[in-house]
């Protein structure tokens, strides 16, 4: 995961010029740097990443039901097929 780079100083300045004090401003940018360092962002590689699990858990999946339905079809011919021909010649 990535982390957010952030101009402290330059944050401080913008704050300063729309009327913050000095300290107002620092402990502000101090506050927000510590919430955003928390934070963390996924990069477009960890996206990649990702979606390449879940291409391969839904290939493995679609095999699965793939299989399932063949052996479904299966029962269905082994198992009804013989109570239709005992239907069809009574």
């Amino acid at each position: 995961m990535a982390t957010i780079t952030f101009d402290t100083l330059k944050f401080v300045r913008k704050l300063e010029s729309a009327g913050f004090s000095i300290d107002q401003a620092e402990a502000v940018a101090d506050a927000f740097r510590d919430a955003s360092g928390e934070a963390e962002l996924a990069t477009k590689r960890d996206i990649e990443r990702l979606e390449a699990k879940i291409d391969a858990r839904f290939e493995r999946l679609d095999g699965e039901m793939r299989l399932n339905r063949w052996m479904l079809g299966v029962i269905v011919v082994t198992e009804v097929a013989p109570l239709l021909g005992k239907l069809f010649n009574m």
